[in-house]
């Protein structure tokens, strides 16, 4: 009976073979998941014979990833600005550049002492909204989907989060008539590139949350034409942007708040990844 290590290692050297990047990490969370272990207990296991249902349990997930389903999907769940959040194909899974929202939303709310209403658009998991609520307790937050499914999921995990967030089944910015803040990851891939991107995305993660349109800007350029109706003066809009996508946006932006500063946000790789509006 092989040991804990042994399998690791293997698993490890086949998920490299497949290509996937991260193979010793997804071969870790796995093997913790099949083991019901912590990851980092796993590390302590690693000398112990494995038994016969754990090996099972494991080959059928390690099945599932070598076939580039995302481990986050597999496992169910993915840890987004220190909250874990259920993972499903219903919504994409919580980035860590996503996470640019939630500090510029926080920001926000620690400038003014009023409450202050948040809307998140394009919530998906909930994942932005949930954590600003969770940080910043005195603000109203509501996130907006035009999915059903994302939408009970994000309900599912703000209720398991103790996050109070009212979450809206609408286009953009349709039926709310005033925000403080505006925070948006919304669907910017272009349509061109859908085919192009890691199977992991295009097999499994749901196309209407990436794919933004012919130049992957439109639903973005949509909410910034939405957006003065709804923008409380003295307010902020961040939105998360694609590669290449940032000088249209802040176009776009300046054109809807003519005087507005407009800024432009790199994320932890240095790619620019939001932009920013503050009216005046």
């Amino acid at each position: 009976m092989p040991t804990v290590g042994d399998v690791l290692h293997r698993a490890a050297a086949e998920l490299e073979a497949a290509g996937i990047d991260g193979a010793r990490l997804d071969a870790e969370v796995l093997l913790a998941e099949a083991l019901r272990v912590g990851r980092a207990h796993l590390l302590a296991l690693l000398n112990e014979r494995i038994d016969g249902g754990a090996a099972a349990a494991f080959e059928a997930l390690l099945a599932r990833r070598l076939a580039h389903e995302p481990t986050a999907y597999i496992v169910g769940r993915r840890e987004f600005y220190g909250i874990e959040f259920a993972c499903t194909p219903a919504a994409l899974i919580p980035r860590p550049e996503t996470e640019m929202l939630v500090g510029i939303a926080l920001d926000a709310t620690r400038r003014r002492r009023s409450p202050l209403t948040v809307a998140d658009v394009g919530s998906g998991s909930g994942a932005v909204a949930i954590a600003i609520a969770a940080n910043a307790p005195g603000a109203r937050l509501i996130g907006t989907d035009t999915s059903p499914d994302a939408l009970r999921l994000a309900r599912a995990n703000a209720r398991r989060a103790g996050a109070r967030v009212e979450f809206v089944r609408t286009t953009l910015l349709r039926g709310l008539r005033r925000a403080d803040v505006i925070v948006a990851n919304l669907p910017y891939i272009p349509e061109d590139d859908w085919r192009a991107l890691p199977p992991e995305i295009r097999d499994h993660e749901p196309r209407e949350a990436l794919v933004g349109g012919a130049h992957g800007t439109e639903a973005i350029d949509a909410l910034l034409a939405e957006a003065p109706a709804v923008l409380a003066p003295g307010g902020v809009l961040a939105a998360e942007v694609g590669d290449g996508q940032a000088g249209h946006v802040a176009q776009v932006a300046r054109a809807a708040f003519p005087e507005a500063a407009v800024s432009v946000h790199d994320d932890l790789a240095g790619l620019p990844r939001v932009v920013l509006v503050m009216p005046a």
